[in-house]
């Protein structure tokens, strides 16, 4: 799959959503039009503080702490793929391995949206969307009432 000019990224698994069911995308990704102009390097993901955030694919933690007072956690998952979080309160430490779907941390406060979380993906240090990585937004599933 080509993800931009001269990346090529063997196919792999869909990633697991860091949030859970339902899934509710806020905010999507707005690329730059050049690397330091402004846009939406992420996406945003519906989560309330306190909640369960798990690993969106296998991968090493690279960082796990404040960035401009929110709390951030950074996943190496090979190939030059990283992907970042926040707000999230790591429960992973740096170094630590992390399996796809595994608790990484709870949904902390920050002030880049209320009720939700940034999903950030960089392919050698360049942002690209999440939702190549994530398959896109899983169908609703519609239940009888009572």
């Amino acid at each position: 799959m080509l993800l931009r000019p001269g990346v090529d990224v063997v196919e792999a698994d869909p990633w697991t959503w860091p949030t859970p069911i339902p899934i509710r995308v806020l905010a999507p990704f707005r690329a730059p039009p050049t690397p330091y102009a402004a846009g939406h390097r992420g996406v945003d993901l519906r989560a309330t503080q306190g909640e369960a955030i798990v690993a969106p694919a296998p991968g090493v933690v690279t960082f796990a702490g404040p960035v401009a007072g929110r709390p951030v956690i950074s996943i190496d998952h090979g190939g030059g793929v990283v992907s970042s979080m926040e707000p999230i309160e790591a429960s992973v430490a740096v170094g630590d391995r992390v399996a796809q779907g595994a608790a990484i941390g709870t949904v902390g406060d920050g002030e880049h949206c209320e009720d939700c979380i940034h999903l950030g993906v960089r392919i050698d240090g360049e942002y690209v969307s999440p939702m190549l990585f994530l398959g896109g937004v899983p169908w609703a599933i519609l239940l009888p009432l009572g």
